[in-house]
C-alpha cells in the first residue's frame, strides 16, 4: 500500500500506513502559514480491502465545526467525485469504505487543476468574443491571467462586470463557477448572454490564486498571504494577485463585482455584502436586494435566510475584496459563497456540493446579473 499526495493541489502527512483498515494522517498546514483544512491525497494497491483513514487532527483545523455533517469526497478516475459516509467525533475524522480498485483519490472537494485551468483558458479563447490578457506572473512565476469578453461594439457605453474566483485556493467550487460563468457568457446560442454583451464587458480572473492553488494551499499564496485581507494595501512582494487585478479595476471602472468562494461551515449557498462600508447607502442597499431576488428567482439552489452576520455601520473591513471594491466604485459588490457540504435545501446523498452544481451557478449568476442591469 502507498499514500502519495506529490502533485498538483496534492497535500496530506502520513502518520501511519500499515494496513488499509488503520491508516492515519494528518492534514498539513498551508505553506507559511498556521491555515490547514484542505487534504488531497492518493492511496495505492487497496483493491478488495475494506479501508479505514483516520484524520487525526481534524479538530486542530480551520474550522473544527466544518466536519460536522461533512463527507470526504473522492474519486478513481479523477473525474467523478463522489461523496463517502464519514464520522467526525469532534477530535477525529474517520472514513471507512471497501475499495474495489487498485487506487482511489481522497479530497476536502473535487480539485480545480492548473492544467484544467489553462484548458479553461484556451476553451475561451477560441470565442471571436474573448481575449487574454497577461496581468503578470506570480510569486512561484506561474502565468496571471484575465479574460475580458465583448462583443467589440466601440460605439456603445458598456457596464464593466467583473468576476474573479479562488483568492483561497482550496475553496476549488469557485473556479467550478466560473468555468460555467464563463461558458455561460460565450454560449453564442444563449439570449441571455447576447442581451447582456450589447451593454456590458466582462473582466474574469478565474483562478486568482495559481501558486497557492499548486501547492495545496487552503487559504493562502506563496508567501503565505490571505489574499482577502490584503485589497486595502496589495504589494508586488506580497501580493501581486491582488495589486496586478486592483491596477486593472482602477484602470477601467467597476460597476458590478462577483468574488466567488466557498465556505467551510455553512451547508447553504449565499452572499455577503457591503452594508459595513462608510460609504454604503439606500441606493446600494436596493441595488444588492434587486441583485439577490434576480438570483433567487434565478436558482433555487441560492438563498438569503443562512449566512454572515451582517457587518455594523462603518465596520466593514476594506481589507475585504467585497468592501474594497464596493467602497472604492460605490458598486454592487457580493462576495458569493458556495458549501463544501451540500446545500441542504435541496441535498444530493451521494455527490454533496459538486463541480457540476457549482457550475450551474455560475450560469444562473449570468441570468441574475441580466436581470438586475437596470439597477447596475
Amino acid at each position: 500500500m502507498k499514500i502519495s499526495s506529490a502533485f498538483d493541489g496534492g497535500r496530506i502527512e502520513v502518520i501511519k500506513a500499515d494496513s488499509p483498515d488503520d491508516i492515519q494522517v494528518n492534514i498539513k498546514n498551508d505553506s507559511h502559514s498556521d491555515f490547514r483544512q484542505w487534504f488531497y491525497f492518493r492511496i495505492q494497491g487497496i483493491k478488495d480491502h475494506n479501508c479505514v483513514v483516520k484524520f487525526l487532527n481534524a479538530a486542530d483545523c480551520f474550522i473544527p465545526t466544518g466536519w460536522k455533517d461533512y463527507d470526504v469526497c473522492a474519486s478513481v478516475d479523477r473525474e467523478e467525485w463522489f461523496r463517502l459516509p464519514t464520522d467526525f467525533d469532534g477530535q477525529q475524522m474517520t472514513v471507512e469504505f471497501d475499495a474495489d480498485t487498485d487506487d482511489i483519490y481522497l479530497a476536502y472537494f473535487a480539485p480545480y487543476s492548473f492544467d484544467r485551468h489553462l484548458n479553461l483558458l484556451a476553451f475561451a479563447q477560441q470565442s471571436d468574443l474573448c481575449r487574454l490578457q497577461s496581468l503578470g506572473e506570480t510569486v512561484d512565476g506561474r502565468d496571471f491571467d484575465m479574460l475580458v469578453i465583448e462583443d467589440g461594439d466601440v460605439d456603445v457605453e458598456k457596464k464593466n462586470i467583473w468576476v474573479i474566483a479562488r483568492q483561497h485556493p482550496g475553496e476549488t467550487m469557485a473556479e467550478w463557477c466560473a468555468e460555467g460563468f464563463i461558458e455561460t457568457v460565450l454560449d453564442a446560442d444563449n439570449p441571455t448572454a447576447k442581451k447582456m454583451l450589447q451593454s456590458c464587458r466582462f473582466f474574469v480572473v478565474p483562478n486568482m490564486n495559481p501558486d497557492g492553488a499548486y501547492r495545496g494551499n487552503l487559504r493562502t499564496n506563496a508567501t503565505g498571504a490571505n489574499l482577502n485581507r490584503e485589497w486595502l494595501e496589495p504589494s508586488m512582494e506580497q501580493s501581486p494577485e491582488v495589486y496586478l487585478v486592483r491596477e486593472q479595476m482602477h484602470k477601467h471602472g467597476v460597476d458590478a463585482f462577483i468574488d466567488m468562494h466557498g465556505d467551510e461551515d455553512i451547508p447553504y449557498n449565499f452572499v455577503a455584502g457591503c452594508e459595513g462600508n462608510p460609504g454604503y447607502d439606500d441606493r446600494l442597499k436596493d441595488l444588492e436586494e434587486t441583485f439577490k431576488a434576480a438570483f433567487h428567482a434565478a436558482s433555487p439552489d441560492f438563498q438569503d435566510v443562512h449566512g454572515y452576520p451582517k457587518d455594523e455601520p462603518g465596520k466593514g473591513d476594506l481589507r475585504i475584496a467585497t468592501n474594497y471594491v464596493g467602497e472604492t466604485f460605490k458598486c454592487l459588490a457580493y462576495t458569493l459563497e458556495m458549501p463544501f457540504k451540500d446545500n441542504h435545501d435541496l441535498p444530493d446523498e451521494q455527490y454533496g456540493w459538486s463541480p457540476e452544481r457549482s457550475k450551474k451557478l455560475g450560469e444562473d449568476i449570468v441570468i441574475a446579473l441580466n436581470n438586475s442591469l437596470h439597477k447596475i
